[in-house]
């Protein structure tokens, strides 16, 4: 990786820097558009203390999933989580810290810590546990919590094509979470399917700029399919 030129060639050099009780943001939504290689990665680093930013936590052995296997993350900040068992566990048990979050709220809580927005209010959550401990104000006669945004010490996500200089396109659902990540990390690692020359993405449709992302890898991804249905 030179100059302007993102790309690393090894997962080694995409995931560097990563150390225990580090804060990761992981982008996806289910196992849509979630980096595979960097999850599988850190997993095989072995770090531990991690606190994870994700909207889930994947599912048993895939995914974040595979972080939970090894008692890899100490605290998860997530808004879904039904579709692993070993979390539930790890939740009831007192293994692992878990802040639940309205997906909304979580969407906001990242897009905010990426534009350098420190807090803000949203009605949602307001008279349950979500509020608890969090300040209220009322704004034209309708009451409010106080969120704090999140950043990460590394945001690691997945898009579609890359150029060199780490401009990004997501392709349809895989985007979820991704492009507000890729703000909010302080390093930014972008996992993608293709990498071509810079130019060669068309300006009007690329989602992240280049500016956000300091590490590009070209992944090979499974694409597991979370619950397959199919007519008879």
């Amino acid at each position: 990786m030179t100059g302007f030129n993102k790309v690393v060639n090894s997962y080694d050099e995409a995931c560097l820097g990563i150390k225990d009780d580090m804060t990761l943001m992981v982008g996806g939504f289910g196992l849509c558009g979630i980096p595979e290689g960097l999850i599988a990665k850190v997993c095989q680093m072995g770090v531990k203390g991690l606190t994870c930013i994700s909207n889930n936590a994947g599912v048993d052995g895939f995914g974040l999933g595979l972080l939970l296997e090894k008692r890899q993350i100490k605290t998860m900040i997530a808004s879904y989580v039904g579709e692993n068992a070993l979390f539930e566990k790890l939740l009831l048990s007192g293994e692992m810290e878990v802040k639940l979050t309205p997906q909304g709220t979580l969407a906001e809580k990242i897009r905010a810590g990426g534009a350098g927005i420190p807090a803000f209010y949203t009605p949602t959550g307001y008279m349950t546990v979500v509020a608890e401990g969090k300040q209220t104000a009322t704004y034209h006669n309708k009451p409010y919590i106080l969120e704090e945004s999140l950043t990460a010490d590394f945001a690691l996500i997945r898009a579609w094509k890359a150029d060199k200089f780490g401009n990004l396109i997501y392709r349809k659902t895989a985007m979820n979470f991704n492009p507000m990540m890729a703000t909010a990390g302080k390093i930014t690692v972008a996992e993608v399917e293709e990498i071509v020359e810079p130019g060669e993405l068309d300006p009007n449709f690329i989602h992240t700029p280049g500016i956000y992302v300091n590490r590009v890898i070209l992944g090979k991804f499974e694409k597991r399919i979370e619950r397959k249905m199919i007519s008879k």
